[in-house]
């Protein structure tokens, strides 16, 4: 049976690929209307663009490119997905989408980005403008396995297991909260730099977000740094400069599995199956009620109480077990600014259901209401 793809929310540049740039309220089909999105591999967005990689490895964009984010050699905004043709020859992989720039990679290991520049974070440094095509970031010589786009900055997991990171949009907080101090040089980079404190795992995922970076490791460890200012990454710090371990602990000692980050909270799933979530809470993202260990009332309690009841993962237990994959693929759960949506199958059952939380505006969780 062929996949459909559905889009709704907001939608001010075309990004939701349905012909037009007013927002859909309620799901509506793709297929009469964007390219082969009836065979689809995954689906990403931005800050307001959104790509779609197709079975045969093709890459399909719309939405915003003022900045030349979506590849297709002009700045003008798509409104239907449009095949990126600058990429015929290669098998597109995976592909990140940072606010204004885009990250792809390919079959073969490399890793190619266009869009913005302005923070260095295509991992190009000649370029000073915006790139209207891909370009391939030569200064990876290894072969990548994973990509990670956050606000102004990107990362790569290498074959290896090392995690180089670029882009400056993570500096002026690192700066502010370390003043006088040497900061780590993958922070300022603008090509890709070495992520240092990592040398003595081998990293097989990443995953970032507006000023934090993380990494899963191939023992189902998690390290974090970057801004901590949700408590998005356990910590008393207010930023990271280097990585580091969440205790495991806080996963019930269980290896991860999985991560998601939205805009500063963060989502895990253990290998047994087990859904945790942290961060910023003030719009519902992390899925679950505060709870007060000592039967205080949420709302009586105080607001730092609360605070720091959401710089913990805990368990949400509606969404264990959920499936991380369809088909083999990544694609059953997504983390974005505000909200969170996951396919679940519950055990012995035929259907999947889905299920979104978070915030509510511009339609995004099709819940006819808030």
């Amino acid at each position: 049976m062929a996949a459909v793809l559905f889009a709704w929310g907001a939608n001010s540049y075309g990004q939701l690929g349905v012909g037009h740039k007013e927002d859909v309220l309620i799901p509506q089909s793709l297929k009469d209307v964007s390219c082969k999105c009836e065979d689809i591999k995954s689906i990403t967005g931005g800050g307001g663009h959104s790509a779609v990689i197709t079975g045969a490895g093709e890459l399909c964009v719309c939405g915003h490119n003022k900045e030349g984010q979506l590849g297709l050699n002009h700045t003008e905004d798509v409104v239907h997905f449009t095949l990126c043709t600058a990429l015929s020859g290669f098998h597109v992989k995976e592909v990140a989408c940072g606010w204004d720039f885009t990250i792809i990679l390919v079959g073969t290991g490399l890793v190619l980005s266009c869009g913005s520049n302005a923070f260095g974070q295509l991992g190009v440094p000649q370029i000073s403008g915006p790139c209207l095509t891909p370009q391939k970031i030569e200064s990876l010589k290894e072969k990548v396995v994973d990509i990670a786009a956050g606000l102004r900055h990107a990362l790569a997991a290498t074959e290896s297991g090392l995690v180089l990171q670029w882009g400056t949009g993570m500096a002026s907080r690192a700066k502010r909260a370390n003043q006088g101090k040497t900061l780590p040089l993958f922070l300022s980079a603008k090509e890709p730099c070495k992520v240092t404190g990592l040398e003595d795992v081998k990293v097989k995922r990443v995953t970032a977000s507006s000023y934090h970076s993380v990494s899963l490791t191939d023992e189902g460890h998690l390290y974090v740094w970057g801004s901590n200012k949700h408590g998005q990454l356990v910590s008393e710090e207010i930023f990271l400069v280097e990585p580091k371990e969440i205790e495991a602990r806080f996963f019930s000692h269980e290896k991860i599995g999985a991560v998601w980050s939205g805009w500063t909270h963060l989502v895990a799933q253990t290998e047994t199956g087990k859904v945790f979530t942290w961060g910023r809470a003030d719009y519902g993202q992390l899925g679950r009620p505060t709870v007060v260990p000592d039967g205080q009332e949420a709302s009586t309690a105080s607001e730092q109480r609360l605070e720091l009841l959401c710089n913990v993962p805990i368990s949400v237990p509606c969404l264990n077990g959920a499936s991380q994959s369809c088909q083999g693929l990544p694609a059953a759960s997504t983390v974005s600014s505000f909200h969170a949506s996951v396919f679940v199958k519950p055990r012995k059952a035929v259907t999947w259901v889905y299920f979104c939380w978070g915030r509510e505006n511009q339609a995004l969780l099709d819940l006819a209401g808030d």
